[in-house]
């Protein structure tokens, strides 16, 4: 199983593919803040649950936004905890 993330900038979303279907996503919409996105909704599609690919993409992404030097609004439940246990990133 291959997968890959990466962000899709017209639907204003990192997507998770796996194989080359696409497996997840989670939305990272800009802010008038150029350093902030917002982190509103995460979805793993139901064939593709239990493989640990929420983490993945999630972890993919925050990598990301880091790399650019921004912050999150972490609107998610799943991506609040995900920053919540391993910090930062929050403005």
């Amino acid at each position: 199983m291959t997968h890959t993330v990466d962000y899709n900038a017209e639907k204003q979303r990192y997507e998770i593919t796996v194989d080359g279907s696409l497996a997840g996503l989670t939305q990272a919409v800009p802010t008038d803040d150029p350093g902030v996105l917002v982190f509103p909704h995460t979805k793993i599609f139901d064939e593709f649950e239990g493989q640990g690919l929420g983490g993945k993409l999630v972890s993919a992404a925050l990598d990301d936004v880091r790399a650019q030097g921004k912050k999150i609004v972490a609107e998610c439940p799943y991506v609040a905890h995900y920053v919540e246990v391993l910090g930062g990133l929050l403005p």
